[in-house]
């Protein structure tokens, strides 16, 4: 089985958890954290990797690192760490977070900007966008790039939205070249 479809099955099941027992926006706050954790701590990823350890110890480690969240999360983690399924917990959250993105009818963007975005500009940007692409709104994840010389450049899903200065002169260069 691929990891793709992995990641989808336990997904779609904590999925359906957290959408029975009104829990969505709780777990998928608490699943970012955990993707946060096992992507960025290089220790507790070392842990789950590592194949001297045995698979009690981790579930072991891992109930004691994620001791707040709630439980079908936790349950998941130590189903998947019993399963040996520990490379695919990024890709359950990510998975989870697309079908709770779905349901709310809100697409994650990214946004290049010369500058941090201020809330109203995020509300507009929001606003202005989401029907473009047929959402309700945009979570907004913003990148300060200098290279962009002014304006701004989203990535919405496959959607590249590009009015950055930067963008504007090498659409320039290549019709003159062209």
């Amino acid at each position: 089985m691929t990891s793709s479809i992995v990641a989808k099955r336990y997904a779609l099941a904590l999925f359906q958890l957290a959408n029975e027992h009104q829990l969505l926006d709780q777990m998928e706050e608490e699943l970012r954290a955990v993707k946060d954790v096992v992507n960025h701590n290089s220790e507790f990823k070392a842990v789950l990797k590592s194949p001297k350890l045995p698979i009690e110890k981790k579930k072991e480690i891992v109930k004691e690192a994620f001791a707040s969240v709630n439980t079908y999360v936790l349950n998941t983690l130590l189903i998947m760490i019993e399963r040996h399924r520990e490379d695919h917990i990024s890709g359950v959250v990510d998975h989870f977070i697309s079908q709770a993105n779905e349901l709310k009818g809100i697409a994650e963007a990214t946004v290049y900007s010369v500058r941090p975005l201020s809330d109203d500009e995020r509300k507009e940007l929001s606003a202005s966008f989401a029907a473009k692409v047929g959402k309700k709104s945009l979570r907004i994840e913003n990148i300060v790039d200098t290279n962009l010389l002014g304006g701004l450049k989203l990535h919405i899903g496959n959607k590249i939205f590009d009015g950055s200065l930067r963008g504007k002169l090498d659409r320039l260069e290549r019709q003159l070249l062209g």
